[in-house]
């Protein structure tokens, strides 16, 4: 391990515009369920019915109970982990570019990064589908105790500002994580398996574009052969021993 961590350093001293990728596995470790796997949110809660978007259009109800039971406990009391402040750190020392995430959790922000490209969403914007009246999870939630599915003051129903399946991804975000793919000069794969597409492309392209890759992931992905370095590692504890 300290001689992977030594290879790392070296990239990451030879590097000013690293592009950090992160996914679930990033967010796991601050006590963020993964979605895929065993014991993952859909072993429990089946995606077609309680994250789908012709569901949502048909009965809001099932994502809005899903969002009060499940998602807004875990998410509120979530903290960001060293992963998230060694990402900071790293943009501080003028190393990282941009963070490109598939986490929906905001704690990029909430642990200081100023540069988030988040290709699914943010769970912590809610908006009206008629007015577009932009509404705090908190305050999501509070109207959730009056009303399945909330409402807008304007009698709107409220919407999450996630992907849904069966949306596609926002253009203006992942426009703007192409660019960086292509720009950076590293690209850091952090917690994620690479499986879900037009994002697990990414590293490909930036490999492509002449940028150093490494992958840390617990487990292996189908992208390992193509990259300079494959840490088996959880990513806070690999960034808390690079910074």
């Amino acid at each position: 391990m300290k001689e992977t961590i030594s290879k790392l350093k070296k990239f990451v001293s030879t590097s000013d515009q690293i592009v950090a990728f992160t996914g679930a596995g990033f967010s796991a470790e601050s006590g963020i369920s993964t979605f895929r796997g065993a014991g993952g949110l859909w072993s429990k809660y089946d995606p077609s019915i309680y994250a789908d978007v012709n569901r949502f259009r048909e009965d809001p109800s099932y994502y809005w109970s899903f969002f009060r039971d499940e998602r807004y406990p875990v998410i509120k009391r979530a903290k960001p982990n060293e992963g998230h402040f060694a990402l900071v750190e790293l943009e501080k020392r003028g190393k990282l570019y941009r963070v490109i995430t598939q986490n929906i959790d905001g704690l990029h922000q909430v642990a200081g990064s100023s540069d988030v490209i988040e290709l699914h969403g943010n769970t912590r914007k809610i908006f009206c589908l008629s007015c577009d009246r932009v509404y705090s999870m908190d305050e999501a939630y509070r109207l959730l105790q009056e009303d399945l599915p909330p409402r807008c003051s304007c009698g709107g129903v409220l919407k999450p500002g996630t992907v849904l399946f069966g949306e596609p991804l926002p253009q203006a975000a992942l426009d703007m994580a192409m660019l960086a793919v292509r720009n950076c000069d590293m690209f850091l794969v952090l917690g994620s398996s690479l499986v879900v597409y037009p994002a697990a492309s990414m590293p490909r392209i930036a490999k492509k574009s002449g940028a150093v890759l490494v992958i840390v992931n617990i487990d292996p992905t189908p992208l390992d052969d193509m990259a300079d370095l494959v840490i088996n590692e959880s990513a806070s504890k690999v960034l808390s021993r690079l910074i």
